[in-house]
């Protein structure tokens, strides 16, 4: 590396990417490109970033390897950044192993890093948890430290458990104070506001209350039936079960747990399961039918039972019937919450973030841009959406989870 290659790279590490662009900005070998591309991408010119890697990982090619590879790992960072998320994932493993074989275990260590975070944003818990692990006891840098204890503290809040997301936050702002990187510094503050922001709303008849995330946390450890409508699920202790992709049965079990101890009348299980305003014989039959798999579904915990005009919950091995409904209403809450990161997400990453179909989550970015809660920036192929965060709110439990935190 010459003299003017060595000025810019340490005009990077102290984070003065301007002036390592004014070194390099009319050179063209492979190394100026590299460093021309990490300067863009810390001024936030993602896909200029992304295009002169490419150009840096071909001039490098297989008789560079390990320097081939770092361009590699940037890459898959910026792409990361651009919440690309359906593009494979061989070249960062291919990457990873080499960084591994030459000996560059920091490297080595972010890529797994990345995986991990890509893992975490599509919601696959466990397989996120595990490839954490694989990370413990090694001797990461302070920011890589503060990234991989700000993972860790994410996976404890998606799983709602309070006290080891603190531990881990804690971890995660010694480091980044050891890095000196205000970026880190912030994003920790931001995950610690989370655990005093509220995160649901207890249904009570004419006075719903806020919830943080430690009652929510109290309220699942408890002897309460919880009926969440945050993550579309039945709750009882560590044991549940999963509606999110069965909306009449779930629209029947809040209706009746908001009814709870009365009946729930059958015109209002009607209408909140059906969606219908005028209903005949076929609609009771139809409830009669749906009411019977809901039923045999919470069997174990809870009973079903026809009651005057309409139907109650009995709960058996709980106290109480408990109703949790989104901190804030609003359609398309899993949406917003995933455009809340502040990130540029493209309609296809969240599909496969929420695990639906793209043509259900463009019709609900249709109706948040026209509501004002989401922009577009950008046409075509190339057309990413945007949000402002959820001021006063955390979205913890509004995040997908295609897997029962463990």
């Amino acid at each position: 590396m010459d003299a003017t290659l060595a000025a810019a790279a340490s005009d990077l590490a102290a984070g003065d990417a301007l002036g390592a662009l004014k070194r390099v900005a009319l050179r063209e070998d492979p190394l100026a490109l590299a460093l021309r591309g990490t300067a863009m991408a810390r001024l936030g010119e993602l896909q200029r970033a992304r295009a002169l890697l490419r150009r840096a990982a071909r001039g490098f090619g297989i008789r560079q390897p390990l320097a081939h590879a770092r361009c590699v790992l940037a890459e898959a960072e910026i792409t990361l950044a651009l919440r690309e998320l359906d593009l494979p994932q061989q070249p960062l493993a291919r990457a990873t192993a080499v960084l591994d074989a030459h000996g560059d275990h920091a490297n080595a260590a972010h890529a797994r890093l990345l995986g991990m975070r890509r893992l975490l944003l599509l919601g696959r818990l466990a397989e996120a948890r595990k490839a954490l692990s694989t990370l413990e006891g090694t001797m990461l840098p302070p920011a890589l430290a503060a990234v991989a204890s700000l993972a860790a503290a994410e996976l404890s809040l998606r799983a709602v458990r309070t006290a080891p997301a603190r531990e881990a936050l804690a971890r995660a702002r010694a480091a980044a104070a050891r890095a000196g990187i205000p970026a880190l510094l912030a994003e920790v503050a931001n995950a610690e506001a989370q655990l005093r922001q509220p995160v649901a709303r207890l249904h009570v008849p004419g006075a719903p209350r806020l919830l943080a995330l430690h009652e929510v946390e109290a309220l699942f450890a408890s002897d309460a039936l919880v009926v969440d409508g945050c993550r579309r699920r039945v709750r009882l202790g560590d044991a549940w079960l999963p509606l999110a992709g069965r909306p009449v049965l779930f629209a029947l079990a809040q209706s009746l747990a908001a009814a709870w101890p009365e009946p729930a009348p059958r015109e209002a299980l009607i209408a909140a399961a059906f969606r219908v305003r005028r209903f005949d014989e076929t609609h009771r039959a139809r409830l009669r039918v749906e009411i019977g798999r809901l039923r045999a579904l919470v069997a174990p915990w809870a009973g079903i039972e026809a009651r005057g005009a309409g139907f109650a919950l009995q709960a058996r091995a709980a106290a109480r019937v408990v109703l949790l409904e989104p901190p804030l209403e609003a359609a398309h809450a899993a949406v917003r919450a995933l455009l809340a990161d502040g990130q540029a997400w493209s309609s296809g990453a969240l599909a496969l973030a929420l695990g639906t179909s793209p043509r259900s989550v463009q019709r609900a970015l249709a109706a948040l841009a026209e509501a004002g809660h989401a922009r577009a920036l950008g046409r075509g192929r190339a057309r990413r959406w945007l949000a402002p965060p959820l001021a006063g709110f955390a979205t913890t439990l509004l995040l997908p989870a295609v897997a029962p935190p463990a």
